[in-house]
């Protein structure tokens, strides 16, 4: 990163930068750059604020007993035979597609030039979304689009693009968080919209000009007044940028329960822009739990038996591929989170069984594609998918078989609750709050990339078990002064292994937060929202 070269002065008419904006910042955050957001702030952010209130009403209404459900007149929408607008021709084959963090330069250079067919630059799970790293990836992808990002490592090694790279795709923040950092008539502006209007303002007519699109991926997507929201800015940006119609194209995540209910209808919403689903199975997981957080009878095992082709996340994909093909849309299957164990030849060769049969399941019910956390798999995956997918899609595999139920996406899978899920979930629920609250939001554990999606299902499913005091297999519960007692014991193991004090704070700091998180009597909805806090306090004052 450039560094701080003079500070620009700050905005005003009503738009509040809070940071110094210095150096290569201000290349971004310039004013008519400003403009644009504001408009984007002025026009949907009551739109945002009465969604958000949406989702809290329907959270009420399954504490107090409702179960999710398929929406009224969805029987008469699957009679409807639309179809989503064509895909544009740089995303029509997307067998292999990589993930990972926008803010590192390096990791958004090696994840281009991988040989997988799309790279989801990240803004929101894989991101810790320190000012710093927001504004910095913001660079680094613009740099991409021109085809000028470089980077040199300390030991003096250059990285730059190869020829042929990756289509790329961003994925911003989720509408529950704000971007704290700026503030549009004394009010902080969503980080969705920060996010996305970035990207189009510097990005959408030089990628035109390139033969390609703005491409998004949409997260936490809950419902199709949601989609119709994201159809409306990708409609709205289309116009203020002097953009063709419906050239703006997302992928939408489906990682909450209740957007698995209405999958028909988050397409027929956005059937001007999309042109995919995505199984976000870390996530779905976590929202299951959380949705159904006031029903006892949908506690789940320790999450190593929560696995894709069981119950309700069986259900799930069916239901998700049949769908997407009947509307000419692609089912993108999910990640796969292991990374190459270079060090462990033995622990290597399971690592890539495990990528192997998770792959092969995948292209088998007829997904369109895959995902993965690290270059090293790509070769993989991209082997498993020619082998079984001849074309650049699945469409014409309909999936007719398929017929879900409502008592099918709601299915507990078989399974126990152990002590060793117990610590499990402490040790890398805390590891990755420890790593993110230190601003790196991509974490190796245990073999595997982790993103936020793990510390939510680590922490809801302790919250769950203390709160129904399930049982392990000695018979013991789970109580609230177990987790305590383990989480403190964690804190001490972690502790141990480090000599830095600030690694020693954080480690303190995520304890902390992680206790409170699992031992309240109210759900946390997000556990990003106060992460983000602490994150926020940790960068001292504006």
């Amino acid at each position: 990163m450039e560094s701080p070269k003079s500070e620009v002065p700050k905005p005003t008419n009503g738009v509040e930068i809070l940071p110094p904006v210095t150096g290569e910042f201000a290349s971004i955050l310039t004013p008519e750059a400003l403009k644009f957001l504001k408009t984007l702030h002025t026009e949907f952010s009551d739109t945002r604020k009465m969604l958000l209130a949406r989702r809290a009403e329907r959270q009420k209404e399954f504490d107090a007993g409702k179960l999710p459900d398929f929406p009224m007149g969805h029987d008469t929408l699957s009679k409807i035979g639309f179809t989503v607008t064509p895909v544009p021709r740089d995303l029509r084959d997307r067998r292999v597609e990589i993930t990972g963090p926008a803010g590192d330069r390096k990791m958004v250079i090696n994840a281009l030039n991988s040989g997988a067919n799309v790279y989801m630059a990240d803004f929101e799970d894989s991101l810790s979304p320190t000012w710093e790293q927001v504004i910095q990836g913001q660079i680094n992808v613009r740099d991409a689009v021109d085809g000028t990002i470089k980077f040199q490592s300390p030991e003096g090694k250059e990285y730059t693009l190869n020829e042929k790279t990756a289509t790329l795709i961003i994925r911003p923040r989720g509408l529950h968080l704000n971007e704290d950092h700026v503030l549009i008539n004394g009010e902080p502006i969503s980080a969705s919209l920060f996010d996305f209007g970035l990207y189009v303002f510097h990005n959408g007519r030089k990628l035109r000009e390139k033969v390609s699109n703005p491409y998004f991926y949409i997260p936490k997507m809950e419902s199709a007044m949601e989609a119709r929201f994201w159809n409306r800015l990708c409609t709205s940006a289309e116009e203020y940028m002097v953009l063709p119609k419906e050239s703006i194209k997302v992928t939408a995540l489906i990682e909450t329960l209740p957007a698995a209910f209405e999958m028909d209808e988050i397409l027929y919403s956005l059937r001007d822009h999309i042109v995919g689903l995505n199984c976000g199975r870390w996530d779905y997981i976590f929202s299951y739990i959380k949705k159904l957080r006031s029903h006892p009878q949908y506690v789940l095992p320790d999450r190593s038996e929560v696995t894709m082709d069981k119950a309700f996340l069986a259900a799930y994909v069916n239901e998700l591929i049949k769908t997407c093909h009947r509307r000419g849309a692609y089912a993108i299957g999910g990640m796969s989170a292991y990374i190459p164990v270079r060090s462990d030849e033995k622990a290597n060769e399971v690592a890539f069984q495990k990528v192997r049969a998770d792959k092969e399941r995948e292209v088998k019910l007829g997904h369109d594609g895959t995902w993965v956390a690290h270059p090293g798999l790509v070769p993989l995956a991209k082997e498993i998918f020619d082998a079984g997918m001849k074309g650049n899609n699945q469409l014409s595999v309909k999936r007719e078989d398929v017929h879900t139920s409502k008592e099918d996406l709601l299915k507990v899978p078989e399974g126990h609750v152990t002590e060793t899920g117990v610590r499990s979930n402490i040790s890398v629920g805390m590891q990755y709050l420890e790593s993110w609250l230190g601003g790196r939001g991509c974490v190796p554990i245990n073999n595997l990339m982790e993103d936020a999606a793990t510390a939510e299902i680590a922490r809801s499913q302790l919250w769950q078990w203390a709160k129904y005091g399930s049982r392990l297999s000695d018979g013991k519960a789970v109580t609230h002064a177990m987790l305590k007692s383990l989480i403190s014991e964690e804190v001490a193991r972690l502790s141990a292994q480090t000599t830095a004090e600030d690694h020693k704070k954080r480690i303190a700091e995520a304890g902390k937060l992680f206790e409170s998180l699992v031992t309240s009597e109210q759900f946390t909805e997000f556990l990003t929202i106060p992460a983000y806090n602490e994150l926020i306090a940790r960068e001292g004052p504006q």
